[in-house]
Formats: structure tokens, sequence, C-alpha cells
């Protein structure tokens, strides 16, 4: 699967995804970290990635064709919470469940809904 994650994302998880076989881009580090939200998830659409964040602000696209946005919120975040919500969250739903998929990972609960999803001629 495709993935982009953005800079808050642990470098363990990176790892771990990559070597789950995900074609993950890291923005960390590169002349796109720090790009607005817009720019990111105009990336994002056009490589057909999913996207694993921290930032609650990527709901707002919910309802637009996508391949699946992934949203850990924790109130006392670190490296080690970030990855277990991650990779909870990645074992949980398969590759075909994701496009058009919102997940918000918080503490102990998630909430899951639905948006538009891209069709195959599309993505």
């Amino acid at each position: 699967m495709k993935i982009c994650v953005d800079e808050k994302i642990p470098l363990i998880t990176v790892e771990e995804l990559r070597n789950l076989g995900h074609d993950v881009l890291d923005i960390r580090g590169t002349a796109d970290q720090g790009i607005p939200d817009d720019v990111l998830w105009a990336m994002i659409q056009h490589d057909n990635r999913l996207l694993v964040t921290t930032d609650k602000g990527f709901v707002q696209y919910r309802d637009e064709q996508h391949a699946g946005i992934l949203i850990v919120r924790l109130r006392q975040p670190n490296t080690g919470k970030i990855h277990e919500r991650v990779m909870q969250a990645m074992e949980q739903f398969s590759e075909t469940e994701w496009p058009g998929l919102v997940v918000v990972m918080r503490d102990v609960v998630q909430s899951v809904s639905r948006g538009r999803r891209l069709s195959p001629k599309e993505g």
C-alpha cells in the first residue's frame, strides 16, 4: 500500500510499515517538510497515498475521494503511543478497506467514518 507519513509519525513506525512491504513516503527532513496542508493533500492525492498524521485538520477532506486518512490524536503523545495506535489501525483495516476511510485514533477509543472511495480508474 502507498502511504505518506508526516514528520510527527515516529521513525520506528515508518520502518515497521516498510518492513511490512508498504511504500512509505516520509516527508521528514525533505524539502516537503512543513509544507501547507493543502499542498500535502494535493501531493498525496496525486500519488493515491493513505495519509498518516497527527494533524486533525485533515478531517476537513473526509468528504473528498481519497486513499484513506489516519489521524492519531493523543492527550500526551509520545513515540511509543503514536506507534502503537498507528499499527493497531493498520492491523484493523485491510488495504481494500482504507480508500475513503477516515480513522481517528485516540488514547483508548477510535472513530471511523467512510467518505468517498476512489474508483479504480481514478486511483
